[in-house]
């Protein structure tokens, strides 16, 4: 039987050193310390670490405590939830719950909206990006508010985040690729540049591929159903795409666009979790991949800055990947937490 091929020892102090590498960043409660963040709180899961649980917890309750909040919420700072869940679970703190429902609340109530209550990306308190969808939404919010419903047994906040997968899926989703354009303007109703950007599939990739290991009962949903028929066409096709090195490339589709390691780290544990063995032998390169771009600083290397809807290729093309950023961190940590725990990532079965 086909098995992920890796040294269990070496991914651990992987693990340890890019959370040691994370935590000397000097991230703000924003969208890329929530990426991280998320990271981390699955390396403590999958671990038990407890020292992860710890060190996340304390720069937590320095930001609550001694730095503030942000006084408006957006769809990016609610990424930080994610981490926030791991905390509440593990010490049942109140403060925690209470700054996770103010993000629930805002993106029930307050948050922007077009079309059949979709969410609109946004990044600041101005309307940046009116009646846009981004795939990054899904990761910040979608998966977010699921794993409040299911936490809390809310229908509600359930059916408003399989909502929003079904929605980004007919508007960002190319049935005749499987990929995924990175955005989608509903005023004008075109894709803005039209291009398939990694990071944007590696979101929805691994938000979709989430939903049946985190839903109870979750093939009683009918977007679920949806979810599936998408997710699996997107990783038919991105299994083509994968380079020899083991990675994607920025530009999915351009092989004169660099390889992105946060990409390729979320494809690769989107399809961990997914958990088709048809995968196994592109995951086992995309560990060996990503494994070739951690620094001995832990360090994840070779990640694209902070990309809007670029306005050509170009625009994605030259978008530096020389520095650290949380997101590289962070699905890094998802990729190599992913590992670990493979022997207990159930299959979805026939769907």
């Amino acid at each position: 039987m086909a098995q992920l091929s890796f040294n269990q020892k070496q991914v651990e102090e992987i693990i340890e050193r890019i959370v040691e590498r994370t935590m000397k960043m000097d991230l703000t409660w924003d969208w890329p310390c929530g990426v991280a963040y998320y990271g981390i709180s699955k390396a403590y899961e999958v671990t038990g670490n407890e020292k992860y649980l710890n060190v996340m917890k304390e720069r937590v309750d320095k930001y609550i405590h001694e730095i503030g909040l942000p006084s408006v919420w957006t769809v990016n700072t609610c990424a930080m939830g994610h981490c926030l869940i791991t905390l509440y679970k593990a010490t049942n703190d109140q403060t925690y719950l209470d700054i996770i429902m103010s993000k629930v609340t805002y993106l029930r109530k307050d948050a922007l909206r077009f079309g059949d209550n979709v969410l609109q990306h946004t990044v600041s308190a101005n309307n940046d990006f009116p009646e846009q969808c981004w795939c990054d939404t899904l990761f910040m919010a979608a998966l977010f508010l699921l794993r409040v419903g299911v936490m809390l047994n809310d229908p509600e906040l359930i059916g408003d985040a399989l909502n929003q997968y079904y929605w980004h899926i007919q508007y960002l989703q190319n049935e005749d690729t499987g990929l995924w354009y990175h955005g989608y303007d509903h005023i004008h109703k075109d894709h803005m540049s039209g291009f398939y950007w990694g990071r944007a599939n590696c979101w929805a990739a691994y938000t979709m591929a989430q939903v049946g290991r985190i839903l109870p009962e979750a093939y009683l949903y009918p977007q679920f159903l949806e979810i599936v028929g998408s997710l699996n066409e997107l990783l038919g096709s991105l299994k083509l795409l994968q380079t020899e090195n083991g990675l994607w490339r920025t530009i999915l589709d351009d092989e004169e666009s660099y390889e992105e390691i946060s990409a390729s780290a979320g494809i690769a544990a989107a399809m961990i979790d997914k958990g088709n063995p048809l995968h196994i032998e592109y995951i086992n390169k995309a560990i060996k991949g990503v494994l070739d771009n951690v620094a001995p600083d832990g360090r994840v290397m070779n990640v694209s800055g902070g990309t809007a809807v670029m306005k050509d290729r170009d625009g994605y093309r030259n978008i530096s990947k020389k520095w650290i950023q949380g997101w590289g961190q962070g699905m890094a940590l998802a990729l190599f937490a992913g590992a670990l725990d493979y022997a207990n990532t159930r299959s979805d079965g026939a769907l």
